[in-house]
């Protein structure tokens, strides 16, 4: 285990790195309060070596239930989006930059709540093991929680969409929009017009590491 930190998952690391070894360790983790309410830790899948790893926010009701990343509505919006750009859902790492689900009753169903600023520090050190493990040539930040934890500050989505920005994992990163975003628009002509434009965002990342 890494040297005792409070709030954060640091404290829960394994000696070994690979992503095995990480899986496994973090199925345990208690670096914030989040596991008590969650099913379970959702860590990332994909090949060790991925070229692009991409990283949203947290998992979802449906990803909580399964324990895998995007399997949700959100997930299967963006495997078509990356397959519409030249990606193969088994090429690519995906992650969160929250492992645990945090939700809130409405009615009967369980939704989402964004994670707190410390909630996503409490957990990066998941994320700075995940990229050192696979050691992406591009990092892919879907809306503005996983941009903040990759890049470290504040953002603006609206200012860095679309754009490459250098990380403090000496890897670049790019910007887009999380595909639960686009479930949340309130017309379907406004869906497809993001949709498309999601894809020429995707279409950018692909030729950064064609």
């Amino acid at each position: 285990m890494a040297a005792s930190e409070p709030g954060s998952a640091a404290n829960f690391l394994p000696r070994q790195r690979d992503l095995a070894h990480l899986r496994q360790a973090a199925s345990g983790c208690q670096g914030c309060s989040l596991y008590r309410n969650a099913t379970q830790t959702v860590f990332g899948e994909g090949p060790a070596g991925a070229k692009v790893l991409l990283v949203g926010e947290q998992p979802g009701d449906q990803e909580d239930m399964t324990g895998q990343p995007f399997v949700g509505p959100a997930g299967r919006l963006l495997e078509r989006a990356l397959a519409d750009a030249g990606f193969e859902r088994d090429e690519v790492y995906l992650t969160n930059a929250v492992k645990h689900f945090k939700w809130e009753w409405r009615g009967r169903r369980r939704l989402h709540r964004r994670p707190s600023a410390s909630e996503v520090r409490a957990c990066r050190p998941w994320l700075e093991a995940e990229v050192a493990a696979v050691r992406p040539s591009l990092l892919v930040c879907l809306g503005v929680t996983a941009t903040t934890a990759v890049l470290g500050r504040a953002v603006r989505l609206k200012d860095l969409r679309a754009s490459f920005a250098a990380s403090p994992f000496a890897i670049d990163a790019f910007i887009t929009i999380h595909p639960s975003a686009l479930l949340r628009l309130p017309s379907e002509q406004d869906r497809v017009d993001e949709y498309w434009r999601l894809v020429s965002d995707l279409e950018l990342a692909r030729a950064r590491v064609a």
